[in-house]
């Protein structure tokens, strides 16, 4: 079928792309050469050239092969953003080791799962975890810890070793590894699944640079390479700011300026300093900093294009934003599946709101029947979207009847709703899997059931998202009391918050005497959403 939506393409941008077969370490080395005195990292005050950030990754690799780690081995990143998370990240590529993603804000319950799933060797971690950490690693694979702390103190000791004491092991030079860079996993991206078990979604060297390649591609007419100065306050652990900052920061040799977390003053007093050119961000970021009642007092106006991703993005605040700022936001679609990104508005053509844009260059789509999975469905009509492209995973990490679910004839099937219009703009109609989006993160309903059905006083429960104003959804929990139990919503809320991570913890408990059912007795999620919706509104 003729891919409609080229046709807003220009005719600078390639609508398809070659990959060169190449990994992510020689893509950071390719940047070194061409920018080696330009500034790679900022990170409150410090600035890391290319030429130190080559070296850098070189010797933390070196130290790995050195502690007998080889290629395959995985090691787990758990940090904020930090300088040391993008050298551990392309140290770990270049030893042909697989990074796994970790989350900062899980429990050790939560960690311990996928420690184990990976089977990972080392984790790069930031000091204050340890504690979560402890709790668990005797039933890991983990066999060396490093901790990152922002105070430069340096700490050794039986249990682990500080990330510039590790560096400071360095002997020689790393031992060069082949990759296959269409075979080679990178990187495990852990998403949710109906099954409760997060999947790690295996993403090649290949399907990242591939997903880099098209961003560029789309988006060169706003990028500046050598010159271009990018915000990152997404969290790296989340595959949206793996790809679209720090991997095409490198790309495009651009400044990465980093921050740990969104904090409004710091991040209105960072754009100030450094005045970023972009800023990646999910709207509960934007909305913070509109609503700031100074907000016209920090130079928001250096920046000029933000890309808007993980949730929906409400046109009046699109609108309020750009007025305030002059930039452009683009808002897109993606899944850790895919690298992550497979559509946006563009910034060449018509932008439509409540639509995630059209397909990036060599990205294949169509919207098939929910039934057959099969039959293309016509413009307007409501079915499955499903994806084809290079940055499309290689499938999920040890899960095979997983990935021939998600995976069929070359197609990545979303388990997302949605339709497309004559120009190929597509609009997503429901969650997949009834994911909730609260600030941005991913929130699997069932994870938090889990816990939930915990309490000896719940009988039955279910867990939906329902609209906020800031964080986009909150999560809500319909509970069944058992006969003659009592608990309270507070009780229950610090019952959920002792055992998950502090986003995914229920902000309203509603309590009913029974929860709407299908005739075999499955709880109707969708009417319990609705009805919440109704009531938040």
């Amino acid at each position: 079928m003729e891919k409609v939506w080229h046709k807003h393409y220009p005719k600078h941008i390639r609508p398809e792309l070659e990959i060169p077969n190449q990994s992510l370490p020689e893509m950071l080395v390719e940047t070194v050469k061409k920018y080696p005195n330009h500034p790679a990292l900022y990170f409150f005050g410090q600035e890391i050239s290319y030429t130190k950030l080559g070296e850098l990754a070189g010797a933390f690799a070196s130290c790995l092969q050195q502690d007998g780690f080889e290629k395959g081995d995985r090691a787990a990143i758990m940090l904020p953003n930090c300088p040391q998370y993008i050298i551990s990240y392309y140290g770990i590529l270049q030893t042909g080791g697989i990074v796994t993603q970790v989350n900062p804000m899980y429990t050790s319950n939560e960690l311990e799962y996928i420690l184990r799933d990976s089977g990972a060797k080392v984790i790069v971690i930031y000091e204050p975890l340890l504690p979560v950490l402890k709790q668990i690693i005797a039933n890991t694979s983990v066999k060396r810890v490093i901790t990152v702390n922002f105070e430069g103190k340096e700490a050794v000791d039986e249990f682990s070793i500080d990330f510039a004491s590790f560096l400071k092991s360095v002997k020689k030079p790393p031992t060069p590894v082949m990759i296959q860079a269409s075979e080679d996993v990178a990187v495990l991206q852990y998403t949710g699944g109906t099954t409760g078990r997060s999947k790690g979604a295996m993403l090649t060297h290949r399907n990242l640079l591939a997903n880099v390649i098209q961003c560029y591609e789309y988006f060169k007419d706003e990028i500046k390479p050598g010159q271009d100065r990018m915000l990152t306050v997404i969290p790296l652990f989340h595959v949206y700011g793996m790809t679209s900052c720090m991997n095409l920061a490198i790309y495009t040799g651009a400044l990465n300026i980093l921050l740990p977390r969104f904090e409004i003053e710091e991040v209105l007093q960072t754009i100030k300093e450094t005045k970023p050119t972009s800023f990646p961000g999910v709207p509960t970021m934007y909305i913070a900093l509109i609503n700031h009642p100074k907000v016209n007092e920090y130079g928001l106006d250096s920046i000029s294009i933000c890309n808007s991703g993980s949730a929906p993005m409400h046109v009046e605040l699109m609108r309020t934003f750009e007025e305030k700022t002059g930039a452009k936001i683009l808002e897109g679609y993606g899944l850790s599946e895919s690298s992550p990104t497979t559509h946006c508005n563009p910034a060449f053509g018509p932008r439509k709101p409540g639509s995630v844009g059209i397909g990036v260059p060599s990205t294949d789509y169509k919207i098939v029947d929910l039934g057959d999975g099969i039959k293309e469905l016509k413009p307007g009509e409501i079915g499955e979207l499903i994806i084809k492209g290079p940055q499309v995973m290689k499938g999920y990490w040890n899960m095979p009847e997983e990935t021939a679910n998600t995976l069929r004839d070359g197609w990545l099937y979303t388990g997302d709703i949605a339709y497309m219009d004559e120009d190929g703009y597509v609009y997503i109609v429901d969650r997949k899997k009834d994911m909730i989006i609260a600030s941005g993160y991913n929130i699997y309903p069932r994870d938090v059931e889990e816990v939930i059905y915990q309490h000896p006083a719940i009988k039955e429960a279910v867990v939906v998202g329902v609209p906020d104003a800031y964080r986009g959804e909150t999560v809500k929990a319909v509970v069944v009391l058992k006969e003659g139990q009592q608990v309270s919503e507070d009780e229950l809320i610090s019952f959920c918050r002792e055992k998950l991570a502090a986003f995914k913890v229920p902000r309203i408990v509603e309590f009913r005497s029974e929860l709407p059912k299908t005739s075999v007795g499955k709880i109707l999620r969708r009417k319990i959403r609705e009805e919440s919706a109704k009531v938040s509104e």
